[in-house]
């Protein structure tokens, strides 16, 4: 019987650096020698949670569909990378009480270098107004009160960070996996 995959899933407030360095992640754990998925949160939303809007019970939702692809990946070795907001501490517990490999990376990003980076002027709109219930804006993203990893991508390059992840990997799995 196989192995579950981890889950590495990835938090944090829109444009820190989630998926940035989650597609940085992919490369170096396939070299190593495991099976990989990667799943946006913004690729989700326009597949399997379309129709879905932005309340409450709409993102959670939205994590309980992520959840279970990631459970049918994880079940079969395969190690799954989430880049996904999930603002609510409720959400990520979830995914933790689900998910026998959730993996929790915090992306500690300050909201001016994310409305900074922000080449799709999300957060304009936000602040004028005209996208409701933005994370960050006009809806809260509850800080992570546990997470197993915090990378901070407004002070590290995406290459230290993705070492960090490798390391705490190897060390929690034992494995000899090499960047």
């Amino acid at each position: 019987m196989s192995k579950d995959g981890e889950v590495l899933w990835f938090t944090g407030l829109s444009g820190s650096g989630k998926s940035t360095t989650a597609r940085a992640l992919v490369e170096p754990l396939r070299v190593s020698g495991r099976k990989v998925e990667l799943l946006d949160g913004d690729e989700l939303r326009q597949t399997i949670s379309q129709g879905l809007g932005f309340s409450r019970k709409d993102r959670i939702t939205n994590v309980e569909r992520i959840v279970f692809l990631c459970k049918l990946l994880s079940r079969n070795g395969v190690t799954v990378i989430v880049s996904a907001i999930t603002p609510y501490e409720e959400m990520r517990a979830h995914a933790r009480a689900e998910l026998p490999g959730y993996v929790e990376i915090f992306v500690d990003c300050p909201l001016e270098e994310c409305e900074r980076r922000d080449v799709k002027g999300l957060y304009a709109k936000a602040r004028n107004d005209e996208i409701k219930q933005f994370t960050g804006i006009g809806d809260p993203y509850e800080m992570p009160e546990q997470p197993d990893i915090v990378i901070q991508t407004h002070v590290d390059e995406v290459e230290s960070n993705v070492a960090l992840i490798m390391d705490y990997l190897m060390t929690k799995t034992g494995r000899s996996e090499a960047v």
